[in-house]
């Protein structure tokens, strides 16, 4: 695995940028936690990470390009847009049904039709929007161990598993907070 510094992504940023739309599963940071991703179009390697994660049918969330994604291919309320409008970019997880399948693998919820979006307040936001394409956001661990926060606590198995890392050092927040507009429920993590 290779580990950039933001520095030295902003230098490679085409080469990696191109790495990405064509599957590469990544870490990078959030306003968050760590996570591990890929381009949420791409079946085999969303099904990559179920692998290195141990996750075979959980259903994963997504980092999107903007709100206007969300409005495009979401089913909201007018209230449901008006918390989005207020809470986005911002540590929160949206549960949302998707009018609009195709846009991302089925394999990123293969249980039914709705989807985990972000929009973090983290320049990550920026690169997918410079992607013009979701990708992938789940924690950057073994399905049921600890997050990783820091390169010291990273799985062996998954740095070998993966092409890159994009790393801005210790992050101490905790995961996002899951709002689900489809149970109505409110998650603390």
């Amino acid at each position: 695995m290779e580990i950039l510094a933001r520095r030295e992504f902003l230098m490679r940023k085409t080469e990696i940028l191109n790495k990405i739309k064509n599957g590469n599963v990544f870490i990078y940071p959030t306003d968050t936690i760590y996570g591990i991703g890929c381009n949420a179009l791409l079946t085999d390697s969303v099904k990559e990470i179920r692998l290195i994660k141990n996750r075979p049918k959980s259903p994963f969330s997504i980092i999107v390009p903007s709100k206007q994604w969300i409005f495009d291919n979401c089913i909201l309320t007018n209230e449901q847009k008006q918390e989005i409008e207020t809470k986005l970019p911002g540590p929160y997880t949206f549960i949302i049904e998707l009018n609009n399948k195709c846009e991302v693998s089925k394999s990123i919820n293969p249980k039914d039709n709705t989807i985990g979006l972000r929009i973090p307040d983290h320049y990550i936001t920026d690169i997918v929007k410079e992607l013009g394409v979701p990708i992938v956001t789940t924690s950057a661990n073994k399905h049921g161990e600890q997050f990783m926060t820091s390169i010291e606590n990273l799985d062996s198995d998954i740095e070998n598993e993966v092409e890159f890392m994009i790393y801005d050092g210790e992050k101490t927040a905790k995961p996002s907070k899951i709002i689900n507009f489809v149970t109505e429920e409110v998650i603390e993590r």
